[in-house]
């Protein structure tokens, strides 16, 4: 459960977090139900939710296909705002606005790199997605989901390789 988003207004306007939201909560459900539940997409699935929830804490889609998900319920396939191609580029380029050319702060850099990271999985032929994320792979090392995934008392235990050097 998450108490308090970690992305808030300082990062995004409400009405943009909570499209956001909505469209990744829709992505993963399709994803799962496109993959017949396996393993490795309940586990993208998984960390996009809860990027959508870190995004917008009561967003719906996300909150039904979350608890739909724990009860072991295939997620109805649902139509998004956007194909997984124009979905890709849109994160793309709010990831780099997030960045705002370096000057961004920390908590935008994450989302940026969390964009980045969903962006280059949704899509694997945006060559600029996959480049960015292979990037800051290598610059930062592998993005923490755990700071998104795990639960309130056991946010000690995460290790902080993800939050991107100033």
């Amino acid at each position: 459960m998450i108490e308090k988003a970690l992305f808030g207004d300082d990062v995004m306007l409400a009405a943009e977090r909570k499209s956001y939201a909505t469209n990744l909560a829709t992505y993963a459900a399709n994803l799962v139900s496109a993959k017949g539940a396996a393993k490795e997409a309940l586990m993208s699935a998984r960390r996009i939710i809860a990027l959508s929830l870190n995004l917008e804490r009561r967003n719906k889609q996300a909150m039904i296909v979350n608890f739909q998900l724990r009860q072991g319920v295939m997620p109805k396939v649902k139509v998004g705002d956007y194909n997984p191609r124009t979905f890709s580029r849109l994160l793309m380029a709010r990831a780099k606005l997030l960045l705002k050319g370096g000057e961004g702060t920390k908590k935008e850099k994450l989302l940026a790199r969390y964009f980045i990271d969903v962006a280059a999985h949704i899509d694997p032929r945006n060559e600029d997605a996959v480049f960015e994320c292979e990037t800051q792979r290598i610059d930062f090392g592998d993005l923490d989901w755990g700071l998104l995934t795990v639960s309130s008392s056991e946010v000690g235990e995460t290790s902080t390789n993800s939050d991107p050097e100033d």
